[in-house]
């Protein structure tokens, strides 16, 4: 299989820095993240988006805009990354950790229900490794409970599920552009939301509440500095424009590891589900081996990037600000110890990657043994 070519790379990005860095310095910021949220806007959908500096800050920025207060409850799943839940902090909400389903990777949404009370406000589900769940069922959940829903995308631009783009299925939409991502630009992320009151307050809230929104006064609330630099928004404008061709590459990377380890012993790959079209953010395989999370990490340490191995993901709610908990999340657990993601960029070429499954087929068979 020969990986297909994406257009433009490193001069698009160049001719598009010159003309911003050409334009600075600026305070207002230029005209360009404007036009990359219009961009944006056009390419999914939507009839507002809202650029930041991170996917946290999106995150931030749309909970808030959702009125999540001190005190307000947020379902989480227990299956993502501390980054999820930093914004609840900050806001002084309360994060609640539902379990997933570890056939599907899905919310499970019967633990999720034991666990809304009258406090709960809102659920974020999310696309973890660009998956995404069954958005009739989330739809479903948060009418009967009267739930926001605050999508956490980061890792999904490109995918979709029964014709629903992943950031567009919620409430809010939330996603990162760091490096790694498929849409990237260093740093930096956006909203999308269908809704012109959480753009607005979100707009205020990247900017220390200015402009306001209609009806209230400029700096009248405390809120933050995360607006998208003008150089990183021009980067994330250049790679939009050949976004499809990004989508399609890391797709086609994905298949081919993993058609290149069909035969590795103790490896199954993880397909999308029905109606799922996965942008293929990361290869997905289920390890049926000994010691499974231990393999993960020998594999790290054998240069094959991935999620448990390299970054050490582990649920969240059994991370050390968060152990009180009680009600530990066991399919999350699950899901992440039997779960090999194998870590991919751009810049992965097709030697790259025979090379990637060469060490992982070598190393499941030796671990095997």
């Amino acid at each position: 299989m020969t990986l297909p070519p994406v257009p433009g790379g490193a001069q698009l990005l160049a001719d598009q820095l010159a003309v911003v860095l050409g334009q600075m310095p600026d305070p207002s910021g230029g005209p360009v993240a404007g036009q990359l949220e219009h961009d944006l806007a056009e390419v999914f959908g939507v009839p507002h988006v809202v650029a930041v500096a991170s996917g946290t800050a999106a995150l931030h920025a749309a909970l808030s805009a959702c009125g999540i207060r001190p005190g307000d409850e947020v379902l989480v799943p227990a299956l993502t990354v501390v980054m999820t839940v930093a914004p609840l902090s900050a806001l002084r909400a309360v994060p609640v950790f539902i379990d997933s389903d570890p056939a599907t990777l899905d919310l499970d949404y019967g633990d999720a229900a034991r666990k809304v009370t009258s406090r709960t406000r809102a659920i974020i589900p999310v696309h973890l490794w660009g998956r995404m769940g069954d958005p009739a069922a989330l739809a479903a959940f948060a009418s009967e409970h009267g739930l926001a829903v605050v999508e956490d995308a980061a890792q999904a631009a490109g995918t979709a599920r029964d014709g629903q783009r992943a950031g567009t299925a919620g409430t809010v939409g939330c996603f990162s552009m760091k490096d790694g991502k498929i849409l990237w630009s260093g740093e930096g992320g956006f909203l999308l939301t269908a809704r012109r009151e959480v753009a607005e307050h979100a707009t205020a809230f990247r900017s220390h509440w200015q402009p306001a929104p209609p009806g209230e006064a400029p700096l009248s609330r405390l809120a933050t500095n995360s607006r998208l630099a003008a150089p990183l928004a021009a980067i994330a404008l250049a790679n939009l424009r050949r976004f499809s061709s990004l989508v399609e590459l890391r797709r086609a990377q994905t298949r081919h590891l993993l058609d290149a380890l069909e035969q590795a012993p103790g490896l199954v790959a993880l397909p999308p589900a029905t109606g799922e079209e996965w942008n293929g953010f990361a290869p997905l395989l289920h390890i049926d081996l000994p010691n499974p999370r231990a393999f993960a990490e020998h594999l790290a340490q054998q240069a094959v990037p991935n999620s448990t191995g390299s970054f050490r993901l582990v649920p969240c709610d059994t991370r050390p600000m968060f152990t009180n908990r009680d009600r530990p999340c066991r399919g999350a657990a699950q899901i992440l110890d039997h779960t090999l993601a194998v870590i991919l960029t751009e810049r992965d070429t097709q030697t790259t990657l025979d090379r990637y499954a060469a060490v992982i087929a070598r190393e499941a068979t030796a671990w095997a043994t």
